[in-house]
């Protein structure tokens, strides 16, 4: 009976070992950190510190779509209003700005030929955690 034990031990860290592993990056996405606030499924980029860079060049004021799993969305949209880091999965070449930048994270341009809709230019983040961050959120 005590191999069972042992057995079951044995398979019970090494699938705990295995869920901590994050999930491969496909070729063609890179997975970004991005300090900011969210309101219903659009996350705004906010301000990166010193101390909590972030990744990518994403700019302040950016909106992004966020994707994911409905109770992650969930726990996300139960703190709108305060300062959190979401880590998650952009497609590469996605966000290219175009157009001039006239600053805080504005600018202006016109999109591309053929492109219309609802989502047209939005940039999709596929969530994959969040934590909160230090600092506000901006009141509107």
């Amino acid at each position: 009976m005590k191999p069972t034990v042992v057995v079951i031990a044995i398979a019970l860290f090494s699938a705990a070992l295995v869920a901590q592993e994050p999930k491969p990056v496909p070729k063609d996405s890179v997975r970004v950190l991005v300090p900011g606030c969210s309101k219903g499924y659009i996350f705004t980029a906010g301000r990166r510190t010193e101390d909590q860079p972030g990744s990518l060049d994403v700019p302040e004021g950016m909106h992004l779509r966020m994707n994911g799993p409905k109770k992650l969305i969930a726990e996300i949209k139960a703190h709108e209003g305060s300062m959190i880091e979401i880590t998650g999965l952009m497609k590469k070449g996605q966000y290219q700005p175009g157009g001039i930048n006239i600053g805080g994270g504005v600018r202006i341009g016109a999109p591309p030929p053929g492109v219309g809709g609802p989502t047209a230019g939005q940039i999709l983040i596929d969530v994959e955690g969040w934590r909160p961050a230090v600092g506000t959120c901006p009141s509107r």
